[in-house]
């Protein structure tokens, strides 16, 4: 039996998503026509639109524009750096994030990581005090890799000092916690969702409603103006039903998460983040000897679905930039992430921990190595 553990990457589509994808498909209509059809196709856009900005208590305050993903979404927002003097980037951002900032054309700072995994904001304050102009700020809400929680509402208030515009990817955070966009401070917001068992090809920028948004794709004028091309409807339905679904972690699985972290570090295991807020549904760890790719392996031939981080690497097994950031460089290419969801049941942490330290011990014996037993 597969048991899934990789809710980071992808989350299942939920029954609710599913329901509300076919209804509106089954509709059928473009919601830029003007027929009786389309109207209802564009009904369904703005009854998604208003139930995402509900969820997020942005009513009023914010405006939403669908994209194709996190990471477009994600595009969107650096589109709006164009209008700023320099652009700060902490070293935890996501590659669409990290990598993005490259071609924009401004000058790139970066804000190093804690040995915990949050944004440096110690850092980020003596950045902006020491730079000329008006700065963008990309900073997750929840880290990928780690789910390691930053002080979104701390960082915007030290943005605000310097009249810049602080972007927030909170894919990661949303349906692992609750997202208030009115108390974060930010002036825009990215979601995702596949994460939350929406669907993927679907994703949202949550804005200021009194900034000015410039398109990052023109023609046709749909999404507000804001994003050229045809809706994909039932994705968007789906989407917003899905954020309708989310009721947080069963109780049950995350003291199982919790259980099985504290095995792991009675066997020498380091837990990444362990002293950081996190996000619950995500456990990343490291130790010296036990390479990602054999974990990865090990862990699949046991029909055990996980990863070595990212999974926007082209399917690749490579060092986690963001384990190095922490600090932990030598240990950076040892990296294993668990990530649990909605079908996520106690019965599957407790499978992957038998499986994962079985594997463990395995390999330290045939290697002639010895595990660092956590002191009692």
């Amino acid at each position: 039996m597969t048991v899934y553990l990789d809710h980071a990457a992808t989350s299942p589509l939920r029954p609710e998503a599913r329901e509300a994808f076919l209804r509106v498909a089954e509709a059928g209509g473009n919601a830029s026509s003007v027929h009786g059809v389309g109207r209802k196709a564009k009904i369904a856009v703005e009854d998604a639109r208003a139930g995402m900005l509900g969820a997020l208590n942005a009513t009023g305050q914010a405006g939403l524009v669908f994209t194709s993903g996190g990471t477009e979404a994600n595009a969107l927002a650096l589109h709006q750096a164009r209008d700023f003097d320099y652009v700060v980037v902490s070293k935890g951002e996501h590659d669409s994030v990290f990598t993005g900032v490259g071609v924009l054309g401004r000058p790139v700072e970066t804000v190093a990581l804690t040995a915990d995994g949050q944004a440096d904001l110690e850092a980020l304050a003596d950045i902006l005090a020491g730079t000329e102009g008006r700065p963008f700020v990309a900073l997750m809400l929840a880290n990928n890799e780690t789910g390691v929680v930053s002080d979104i509402a701390r960082a915007a208030a030290i943005v605000a000092k310097h009249q810049g515009w602080l972007h927030v990817d909170a894919v990661q955070a949303l349906g692992k916690i609750d997202i208030d966009v009115s108390s974060l401070g930010a002036q825009s917001l990215s979601l995702s969702a596949h994460k939350v068992g929406g669907g993927q090809g679907v994703g949202a920028l949550v804005y200021e409603r009194d900034r000015v948004i410039k398109p990052g794709l023109v023609g046709g004028g749909q999404e507000l103006g804001l994003r050229a091309g045809t809706e994909n409807v039932p994705g968007i339905a789906a989407f917003a039903a899905a954020v309708q679904a989310c009721q947080g972690v069963d109780e049950a699985v995350s003291r199982a998460q919790s259980a099985v972290e504290a095995s792991l570090a009675g066997l020498g295991v380091t837990i990444l983040g362990a002293d950081a807020p996190r996000v619950p549904g995500i456990l990343a760890i490291v130790q010296p000897h036990w390479a990602s790719n054999l974990q990865l392996i090990q862990m699949d031939m046991a029909g055990i679905c996980v990863s070595s981080g990212s999974a926007c690497s082209s399917g690749k097994v490579k060092a986690s930039r963001v384990v190095a950031a922490m600090g932990l460089a030598d240990m950076a290419d040892k990296v294993l992430r668990v990530s649990s969801g909605w079908t996520t049941t106690a019965d599957d942490w407790e499978r992957f921990y038998a499986v994962w330290s079985k594997g463990y011990e395995t390999y330290l014996e045939r290697h002639g190595k010895a595990p660092v037993k956590e002191q009692a």
